[in-house]
């Protein structure tokens, strides 16, 4: 028998306390910002980001602006690799991102792949990712200028009633429209503009999800008309 795993998409808020779990926890952001301490060290989950919790490590979080992530709870051993080689907050493996959006939306349709394959898929996405940097020795995450993607992401949210562009991302974080395209394809897993549509997209979710009408939330995220807010949220849905 294969070890017990299980996928969700969990919604963050206050803190309940402090607690442990027999089994190695995932979590992999989506939208807001999560902040956690674990064994008395500081996390952060941005999404595009995530950390592995392991088992009997006392942890605590909290969201005050709400926060949505994919957890996976997991007790088999490869998770224990998975956080050795990535300790604390980190920036998900490239090749984790778009199959982390895909499994949130499977998810949100019950589609019953999403939960027997997932677990797997996800785990060889991110060794995956280990394995590729030891083989090709690969040192450029580590000396390229790191970029703040939780300030840019904050930069941008205020910035929707005008049409961004890979220059304006650029200019911000002082690299190349070239060099941060390139950057954000290693970094996010998707082309500048795309990570710039989900975004937001993610927050009008959000704002969605709290209540406010459909026309306040258009307005609020720049889209040319309630409609096309709402034909681009059936899209994410679909």
């Amino acid at each position: 028998m294969g070890p017990a795993e299980s996928l969700s998409l969990r919604r963050y808020g206050a803190s309940p306390g402090s607690h442990s779990h027999a089994h190695f926890q995932i979590l992999l952001g989506l939208s807001g910002a999560l902040e956690l301490e674990v064994e008395g060290r500081g996390w952060r989950v941005d999404p595009g980001a995530g950390c592995v919790i392991a088992p009997g490590d006392r942890h605590d979080f909290a969201s005050p602006g709400g926060s949505l992530c994919l957890v996976l709870d997991s007790s088999h051993s490869d998770w224990a690799r998975c956080a050795a080689q990535r300790a604390g907050h980190s920036i998900l493996p490239a090749p984790a991102l778009p199959l982390v959006r895909y499994l949130a939306t499977a998810l949100r349709h019950r589609a019953p792949l999403a939960q027997v394959h997932g677990p797997a898929l996800l785990r060889e996405a991110w060794l995956a990712d280990s394995i590729d940097r030891a083989i090709t020795g690969s040192p450029g995450s580590h000396v390229r200028r790191p970029i703040d993607w939780t300030a840019l992401e904050q930069w941008a949210a205020q910035q929707w009633h005008t049409p961004l562009t890979v220059a304006d991302l650029a200019q911000r974080v002082h690299l190349s429209p070239s060099q941060f395209a390139a950057r954000c394809r290693d970094d996010r897993g998707m082309s500048a503009m795309a990570w710039v549509r989900s975004l937001r997209l993610e927050h009008a979710q959000l704002l969605r999800d709290s209540g406010l009408a459909v026309g306040e939330v258009a307005r609020r995220t720049g889209y040319r008309s309630p409609s096309a807010l709402t034909a681009a949220l059936r899209r994410l849905q679909a």
